[in-house]
């Protein structure tokens, strides 16, 4: 407030008061008129002075609200011209009709008005805004946020060029920690003199120096086969892009040893602090090491993605794992009074079989245990060994309903134990592992993101042809007196029979000496054979699949069934491995529609392509030359095209298969 308000002296108190001074004229004249006189005389002076002093007043305070309306209003223009913020209004057509200084600075055109906004900003009408009400755009080579304001037909632009700056520098400046493991280390140095095994260790430390200098890495040693690094995440997304060359340099530089040296890599840049990160990475670690190495994990978010393992896993040599966790089975069987088993959905003869192994285990250490079996399938095969079991002296009572196993499920002496999948969303019953207290995984398949949480026992070896093997195994090292019948060493001798295709494939020394153990103990190979014999209808469906197969990228067979035709996973399966047996066939992918209406691809590769990362794209899993998913709300013709977008993708990042 100007000060000729605050120092004001005059108003209606001023009247009162030359009112009063009159009063007092008067009463003076009367006893002294001279006194009187003089007093009218200044009287009449002083209300000249107020006079004049109220009329200067007024004016000097109605010049001072005109000229402070007009600041404010040029105050006001001035900030609607110069604010950091552009202003666009536009009409029903589209036609800018209004806009202010910044927004003809960020074009660089002072005359937009009628000016369509596709013309000058093409890409604001095909962003759609976020859930906060804005979105961003590029132009030129600055970053704006926009918030739209539909109802007012009115654009804000806000440039965030820096603060986009700011944000790429701190996502690219992101610590990522990681650990590097040479698979196969000690196993490849055991036939070699110790010049040669130093000079191996120089050449592969001396190419993973390399590699780490070339992309940003700080490498430090801290075991003789395990490297820890820390890097950035820009390098890291360098990494990703190269899908970890490192890999297949390693690879190729080793591959002519009798054991080839591969890596294992984790990585991974989520966790608040330093701790979990290195936590996490060591996590991807022990997955990239149970899926069978020659691979990386990395752990971005809650996803984990994994490049490479374009390798089978070398069979280890030692059997002290084994024994151990056989010991190991053998306490938890003690301290139990129940064992329920489990397979995965749609069990197989491996997962049936090992259970059986499982359930003789458990009996041998005197727990009552049970198979959980949702309903027969239309698996001949299955059929066949369940109608086996149903007339065995003790198998048959062994089989129970998920329901049943509810109530069992709820006693703290209850353990349940999973065969042949380690994937909670594959289990035939969900709800058991999320009552169980304790759980044991004994597998054969590759570690996947998906895994069971908290397993008091984890026996999972990609190297083992089978889940039927690894049961075989175990039950090896219980005492003499361990004896089995012809219907249980026959049941693991299928399981392992089937998923090795007669021995044909992933078999290693130790699946022929599993073999040898269950022959000795009674294993009836006519009966094998009886089980797996195949049904004139279902070879007559499966040539018709084969009869529609196509060949894509030179080499790959892409077999798709009939759309109104439904296929059991066992045929589909099979279908792939006859594809895959053809002249000039590398790789094999069969689609086909079940019973329970998902849409199942089988994949089968002879190694150079690895349909493992394939499927697990498309949500399922496997082994490097072995591998399935299952699609839900699909024709057979979308699967085929998503196959086909999947298989594109990764050939052009491995190359050509020759």
């Amino acid at each position: 407030m100007p000060k000729f308000v605050i120092q004001r002296w005059h108003g209606y108190h001023m009247v009162f008061a030359m009112c009063f001074s009159l009063v007092l004229i008067a009463l003076l004249s009367t006893y002294q008129w001279i006194y009187g006189i003089i007093g009218l005389v200044f009287f009449t002076v002083l209300a000249m002075i107020l006079y004049q002093a109220e009329r200067a007043f007024r004016k000097d305070f109605n010049e001072y609200v005109l000229t402070l309306g007009n600041r404010i209003k040029n105050a006001g223009q001035m900030a609607i011209d110069e604010l950091p913020i552009g202003i666009l209004l536009y009409d029903r057509d589209g036609h800018i009709e209004w806009h202010n200084s910044f927004v003809s600075g960020m074009l660089d055109q002072e005359r937009l008005v009628g000016v369509a906004i596709s013309e000058v900003l093409p890409s604001l009408k095909q962003e759609q805004p976020k859930q906060d009400g804005f979105f961003t755009i590029e132009h030129g080579n600055n970053v704006y946020r926009v918030i739209p304001k539909a109802e007012e037909r009115l654009y804000y632009f806000v440039d965030i060029t820096q603060l986009n700056h700011l944000e790429k520098q701190l996502h690219d400046e992101k610590t990522v920690l990681g650990f590097i493991h040479m698979d196969n280390f000690d196993e490849a140095g055991q036939d070699l003199t110790d010049q040669e095994s130093t000079l191996l260790l120089s050449n592969v430390t001396g190419a993973i120096s390399k590699w780490a200098l070339e992309n940003d890495i700080t490498l430090k040693r801290i075991e003789t086969d395990k490297m820890f690094f820390v890097t950035q995440q820009k390098s890291l997304e360098k990494l990703m892009k190269s899908r970890f060359s490192i890999l297949d340099v390693v690879r190729e530089m080793t591959r002519r040893n009798k054991i080839p040296i591969t890596l294992s890599i984790g990585v991974a840049n989520v966790g608040d602090t330093i701790t979990e990160r290195a936590k996490n990475a060591q996590t991807a670690l022990d997955i990239t090491l149970a899926r069978g190495g020659d691979q990386a994990a990395v752990q971005t978010g809650e996803q984990i993605t994994f490049y490479g393992g374009k390798t089978n896993a070398v069979e280890k040599r030692t059997r002290v794992r084994a024994r151990v966790i056989s010991q190991a089975m053998s306490n938890l069987f003690q301290n139990s009074k129940r064992v329920l088993v489990m397979g995965h959905k749609r069990p197989d003869m491996d997962a049936l079989g090992a259970a059986v192994g499982v359930v003789k285990f458990a009996t041998f250490h005197d727990c009552k245990a049970a198979i959980v079996l949702d309903e027969a399938e239309d698996n001949l095969s299955i059929q066949r060994l369940l109608a086996a079991m149903e007339n065995h002296e003790y198998l048959g009572d062994r089989l129970i309903h998920p329901d049943k196993a509810m109530s069992w499920i709820d006693d703290p002496d209850t353990l349940l134990i999973l065969v042949d999948t380690h994937k909670p969303s594959l289990v035939i019953e969900p709800r058991l592992l999320e009552k169980a207290d304790r759980v044991v995984v004994i597998d054969h398949h590759r570690r996947g993101e998906d895994f069971v949480e908290n397993p008091v026992l984890v026996y999972i070896e990609p190297y083992a042809s089978s889940t039927s093997e690894l049961v075989t195994e175990l039950l090896q090292y219980q005492d003499g007196r361990l004896a089995m019948d012809t219907l249980e060493a026959t049941a693991l001798l299928a399981g392992i029979v089937v998923d090795t295709k007669n021995f044909a494939f992933r078999a290693g020394s130790r699946t022929f000496e599993a073999a040898s153990f269950l022959r000795r103990h009674g294993a009836d190979l006519m009966m094998v054979q009886s089980l797996l014999k195949e049904d004139l209808g279902q070879y007559v469906k499966r040539a018709e699949i084969i009869k529609n197969t196509e060949i894509y990228f030179q080499n790959i067979a892409v077999a798709v069934g009939l759309e109104d035709e439904e296929y059991n996973q066992l045929l589909i399966a099979q279908a792939a491995d006859t594809l895959l047996n053809m002249q000039g066939i590398r790789a094999s992918f069969v689609i086909g529609r079940r019973e329970d209406n998902l849409v199942s691809i089988s994949a089968r590769s002879q190694g150079e392509i690895n349909v493992q990362v394939i499927m697990e794209e498309l949500g399922g899993g496997g082994h490097l030359t072995n591998a399935a998913c299952q699609l839900e709300d699909v024709s057979l013709a979308e699967a085929k095209k998503i196959l086909l977008d999947v298989l594109e993708r990764n050939i052009r990042e491995w190359g050509p298969v020759t």
